[in-house]
């Protein structure tokens, strides 16, 4: 798909409704609480007022349904190879939340036709009519799965312990990110979290280690949106399938996990940030395959 035919595409499918902001959250390696970051902020948003939807992009993995306490009747695959609508492909969690699984449905999409493409892009897009704010949950680590859900994100959450392997894994993320040959720097936001800290100081230290070498060997400009203390009620919540932000909101790391929420809804955060929307997003992972991927 030429850049020509992506364009005419998302023209399309911009005609039907607004746009919603597309979030995603990545991590350099695994075990860090990435999908509990995903789903959190998503309750948080809720309770913000907002319409959201999260799509789990992490293929093998089920974080996110099993944080739901739901099981999807069906993901991606079946909006693309069975003919489903896209809202019978969402499952609805707590608060209302929406869930799609991605399955391995997004790995097989550019090998369709153009008219289908455009169909199932078309189909995509009109979750930005359903919700205000889409959470894309990838892996973790550097496959190229991933890197081609970042290059398509305006806005990156990077989520990071104060672990050295989380702190080294992150920057190699950013460095493969930076080493795409469709990323571009003046297009994206990356926006770091420390999760799992003992006191807020240590996410602030954290986040200057990171700047520093990324900011002198990488050139992406990274802000820092705060932390979430390490909680015991996190992993409570987690064995009773349920969001800490709603199992116990008075929890420290549930009123952490909403002051970033606030943070990312205000205008400091958002000034210069214009929304993609689905169509735009899924525009550009489709069209890998002909840009010499």
């Amino acid at each position: 798909m030429d850049q020509a035919e992506q364009l005419r595409i998302i023209k399309a499918s911009q005609q039907i409704r607004p746009l919603a902001r597309v979030i995603t959250v990545t991590s350099g390696k695994g075990g860090v609480g990435k999908s509990n970051m995903a789903i959190n902020l998503a309750i948080q948003f809720r309770k913000l007022g907002k319409k959201v939807i999260i799509l789990d992009a992490d293929f093998g993995l089920a974080n996110i349904e099993i944080m739901f306490g739901a099981v999807p009747k069906h993901n991606l695959c079946d909006l693309i190879y069975q003919g489903k609508k896209i809202k019978e492909i969402i499952t609805w969690g707590p608060m209302e939340v929406g869930f799609i699984s991605g399955g391995s449905g997004i790995a097989g999409m550019s090998n369709l036709s153009r008219d289908y493409l455009s169909y199932i892009v078309q189909n995509l897009a009109e979750l930005d009519s359903i919700a205000d704010i889409i959470i894309v949950d990838t892996g973790a680590g550097i496959a190229d799965a991933v890197l081609e859900f970042l290059v398509a994100s305006g806005e990156i959450l990077l989520v990071t312990t104060p672990e050295p392997t989380s702190i080294t894994d992150s920057y190699s993320l950013l460095k493969a990110l930076y080493r795409h040959p469709r990323f571009r720097e003046d297009m994206t936001k990356v926006k770091m979290i420390a999760n799992r800290v003992e006191k807020e100081a240590e996410g602030e230290v954290l986040f200057q280690k990171l700047n520093a070498v990324v900011t002198r060997y990488l050139k992406i400009p990274m802000t820092y949106l705060g932390s979430v203390p390490q909680d015991v009620q996190v992993s409570k919540a987690v064995m009773q399938q349920r969001p800490v932000s709603m199992q116990n909101p008075g929890a420290k790391a549930s009123l952490a996990y909403e002051k970033i929420a606030v943070r990312l809804l205000g205008k400091e955060e958002t000034e210069g940030q214009p929304k993609r929307g689905m169509a735009a997003f899924f525009s550009h992972i489709v069209g890998r395959s002909n840009n010499g991927k």
